[in-house]
């Protein structure tokens, strides 16, 4: 027996491969896919969901699908390159993304030159400037994604357009608790754009207009569909899936590795992790890291009859009140259902105790106080994922580092949203992700390269201009 009081593996092995790879989401189907053109024959891909895609899932019911987190794609993904079958399936769409401010007005995303600053009037502007020059003179020290921000474009900014607020309701956390870490690597558009020669110019500077690529969303029937096309092009290539399965162990024997699932022990001479860090720390029975928290993300449904007082697909909460971040309208995409609009909300679960039903009613409440969905809004369903996404407390990165040290010491491959503990907004950015990890040699064209000012080769929901703080836990 080991110390967790497991049997120690001496059971017959049913299967060898050349690598096991844990989690089915876009991390590990990319990584099977990288590993296999480097050479490996065989591969194992074992994830605890029934389904592929990680947490890229939808809800279907009466004739509506729902998603959690976003549905976006863009036709020069890297994704593409690993698996371009699933380019057939995608609809090309023309999304544009609006927020709610604090004013209760819908504009833009996710800074209003006009809104935020010129509708501020001659004191309000005044007071933004001042405050960006105070900043820049008395609060220089950074210590917390609160500070970044405030340095950069003062703390009348930051509260006139809602971004604290936003960011708040974000994480789950206060702006003064996120570590800096995460501002430095997720919010350097504000150093790169928020200086005030750069926000004078652009009040007479048209903005870009979007994107050049062409914009895609996943099938109207849903992930399912488009996640069978990877999976039949990894099992051509010698990947074998075993879904629905729960790991219980991990061992190292022989220069390699056994991992024992409840029906059957395989073993590989490699194991690429893609799951939460905590999980296959104690698989490996190490101890685990207890500061790397993650969030709970409540899904809400809704179908609508009625006046809803925006035109965009996509809408942000950055107004001081109301639990939820952010609604996508699908039926702007697919078109309405029985003569009814349908649209998701998302919640972090933190925000509402965890309860779908307190999402819901904030959520009607916040949306009535301010002139939106008036007339028949009915709920649909709901779904709630934990480890949606990470949260970057003061440490965290820290820690997670440290973690994925251990992770490698003991021989594991560690990387990815969850298994990095690196928050990935887009399919893309957890493409390159797994790419660079594993070593993948690639031709990238000059539009993919890496953006100077976020530091990400493009992003899959492109902005009028580059935005604040990635926005999307969840995005295709």
């Amino acid at each position: 027996m080991n110390e967790t009081g497991m049997p120690s593996f001496i059971e017959a092995i049913d299967a060898d491969y050349d690598a096991i790879v844990l989690g089915a989401g876009v991390s590990g189907l990319v990584s099977a896919s990288v590993i296999t053109k480097q050479g490996s024959k065989r591969v194992l891909i074992v994830d605890e969901y029934s389904h592929i895609g990680g947490n890229h899932m939808d809800w279907s019911s009466g004739g509506y699908t729902f998603d959690i987190g976003s549905l976006i794609f863009q036709d020069d993904s890297p994704l593409l390159t690993h698996f371009p079958e699933l380019l057939s399936l995608y609809v090309p769409i023309e999304p544009r993304w609006g927020r709610l401010t604090p004013q209760r007005i819908v504009t833009d995303y996710p800074i209003s030159l006009r809104d935020d600053i010129v509708g501020s009037g001659l004191a309000g502007m005044l007071r933004i400037f001042g405050s960006v020059c105070y900043a820049r003179l008395f609060q220089r020290k950074m210590r917390n994604a609160k500070d970044f921000a405030r340095y950069w474009i003062g703390s009348e900014l930051l509260r006139r357009s809602g971004l604290e607020s936003y960011m708040r309701r974000f994480y789950g956390i206060a702006l003064e608790q996120i570590g800096i870490d995460l501002a430095q690597k997720r919010m350097l558009w504000i150093s790169e754009h928020a200086s005030l020669r750069n926000l004078l110019g652009r009040l007479f500077r048209p903005m870009r207009n979007g994107p050049t690529n062409r914009q895609l969303a996943r099938p109207k029937a849903g992930f399912a569909p488009l996640y069978r096309l990877a999976q039949d092009n990894l099992e051509r290539r010698g990947v074998t899936f075993v879904l629905g399965a729960k790991p219980l162990a991990i061992d190292r024997v022989d220069g390699g590795f056994r991992l024992r699932l409840e029906d059957r022990v395989v073993r590989a001479s490699r194991v690429i992790s893609t799951i939460p860090i905590e999980r296959a720390q104690a698989l490996c029975d190490m101890a685990r890291s207890p500061g790397l928290e993650t969030t709970t993300l409540i899904s809400v449904y809704f179908s609508f009859s009625g006046k809803r007082g925006f035109s965009q697909p996509i809408m942000y909460n950055f107004s001081h009140e109301g639990a939820w971040k952010r609604l996508t309208v699908y039926s702007d995409f697919y078109g309405p259902t029985d003569g009814r609009e349908y649209f998701g909300v998302e919640v972090i679960g933190e925000q509402v105790g965890g309860s779908t039903d307190a999402a819901e009613r904030d959520f009607r409440d916040h949306v009535k106080a301010n002139g939106l969905f008036v007339g028949d809004l009915t709920l649909e369903g709901s779904q709630t994922l934990t480890h949606a996404y990470p949260v970057y407390a003061q440490g965290a990165a820290r820690q997670a580092e440290e973690a994925r040290a251990a992770l490698t010491d003991f021989g594991i491959e560690s990387f990815g949203r969850h298994g990095g503990f690196n928050y990935q907004p887009t399919a893309r950015v957890s493409t390159l992700d797994a790419e660079a990890a594993l070593g993948f040699e690639r031709q990238v064209a000059k539009s993919a390269e890496p953006d100077a000012a976020t530091g990400l080769a493009g992003t899959e929901q492109p902005q009028p201009h580059p935005p604040l703080i990635l926005p999307s836990p969840t995005s295709a």
